[in-house]
This record gives C-alpha cells, sequence and structure tokens, in this order.
C-alpha cells in the first residue's frame, strides 16, 4: 500500500479466521475490526468472544461460525473463480483501502479472478 500502510499478506488460517469472526453472532464490522485492532488476530479474537458475552451480561455465547463453515464458503466461491481479499492486500480496492470507514475498513472484497 504505502510506506505506513504496508501491504497485508494473509495465511489461509487467518483467512479462515477472520471470515470465521465476520459471520459469528453479533460480530459486525465495527466489533470486527474493534476486536482485530484490540486482540491483534481475528484467532485471538474468536478465543474471547464467549467470555466477552458473559462480561457484557449475554446468559449464553453467540454461535460462533466454525472452521467448516468458513471452509465451505471460500471454497464455494473458489469454485466460481472468486478471492476473498482482506483489507490491506493487494487487490483489495483502493478507495476502500485508505477509508477510515469501520464498514470499509472490515468487510471483505471478492473478485473475480481472470
Amino acid at each position: 500500500m504505502d510506506a505506513i500502510n504496508p501491504s497485508v499478506e494473509l495465511t489461509e488460517t487467518e483467512r479462515i479466521d477472520r471470515l470465521r469472526l465476520i459471520r459469528s453472532d453479533n460480530v459486525g464490522p465495527r466489533t470486527f475490526r474493534s476486536l482485530v485492532d484490540h486482540f491483534g488476530s481475528a484467532r485471538a479474537a474468536l478465543e474471547r468472544l464467549p467470555d466477552l458475552a458473559r462480561r457484557g451480561g449475554a446468559a449464553r455465547s453467540g454461535r460462533i461460525c466454525s472452521a467448516d463453515e468458513a471452509k465451505a464458503e471460500l471454497a464455494a466461491s473458489r469454485k466460481f473463480g472468486i478471492a476473498w481479499l482482506a483489507p490491506g492486500e493487494d487487490g483489495y480496492p483502493r478507495g476502500s483501502r485508505r477509508s477510515t470507514t469501520p464498514r470499509r475498513c472490515s468487510r471483505y472484497a471478492a473478485t473475480r479472478q481472470p
């Protein structure tokens, strides 16, 4: 991206964890970005979700998207030539990269592969 915001290169595990987090109950774009920023990774945020729900007064933890569900979603997308990109990755839409609105900063972009 630039000297201040270097390009991100996600591993497949990180991509799955990010998809799991955004697909989990009560995690919208703002919460997603806050959790990743606070805990340092989607995996760490996923591990803390049940505790955060309890501390927030929830009677039970919300549904957390499973790794199998996320893998299936990624595989289905790839069958159609769609690559899932996270903010900061090469190929992520330029305008969305620079946006400071949580919605744009936490949404995955799907792009058709040639």
